[in-house]
């Protein structure tokens, strides 16, 4: 259970965050059910999830955790108090050289616990004119490792304009979270195919796919 001052840390970013980007959800492909999930998102800023957790109903919420790199978000006191006690994000080490833990242990544990997750199988910020960068494998062993959970796929819009890298003051700005139909593993299918899958149907969640 969260402390008063995280809770308290939690209302104030989901307000600010509502302020800021006046965040919508669409549910285009899936109702927002209790039922447990995996949320897979393109990555442009690290104020990502927040805006997913944002637009997630109440009862949703605090029944999600974000997966996170643990370089950026215990980087600091205040980064560590906001991912571990405001959002209980599951916070992995990103480095395979220093890392002591398996991510995709960490994210199943996660899941075996009754909690779904927010993940972003790009592995990094894209930061480039790309829509998205190549998927790593994570998500087709953690698909691959609980084959009976969802994975719905989520696309983020305009938050790399709200929050440009290396800006501090955010630019009021609608942003729109958009979930898509989820998918499964298909019996059979290869790493490359899933991944491939995975990616177009997180593609045709993005405003230049709608609008072709």
């Amino acid at each position: 259970m969260r402390g008063a001052g995280a809770s308290l840390a939690g209302a104030l970013i989901l307000f600010f965050a509502r302020f800021i980007t006046a965040v919508r959800g669409r549910w285009a492909g899936v109702a927002p059910a209790d039922e447990q999930r995996i949320y897979f998102a393109n990555h442009v800023s690290h104020g990502d999830f927040v805006l997913i957790w944002t637009v997630l109903p109440r009862r949703m919420r605090f029944a999600t955790r974000p997966v996170a790199g643990s370089d950026y978000w215990l980087k600091s006191g205040l980064r560590r108090f906001i991912g571990r006690d405001v959002f209980n994000a599951v916070l992995i080490d990103r480095d395979r050289e220093s890392r002591t833990s398996d991510p995709v242990a960490q994210m199943t544990e996660a899941l075996d616990a009754g909690s779904s997750l927010i993940v972003f199988p790009e592995g990094t910020r894209n930061t480039t004119d790309a829509r998205l960068l190549p998927f790593k494998s994570g998500l087709f062993h953690l698909a691959q490792a609980r084959r009976d959970v969802a994975l719905v796929p989520a696309w983020i819009d305009n938050l790399n304009r709200v929050m440009p890298k290396g800006e501090f003051v955010p630019i009021p700005l609608i942003c729109t979270v958009t979930f898509g139909a989820p998918l499964r593993l298909a019996d059979g299918e290869t790493k490359p195919d899933f991944l491939a899958r995975a990616e177009a149907a997180l593609l045709a969640l993005s405003p230049k796919a709608s609008a072709s």
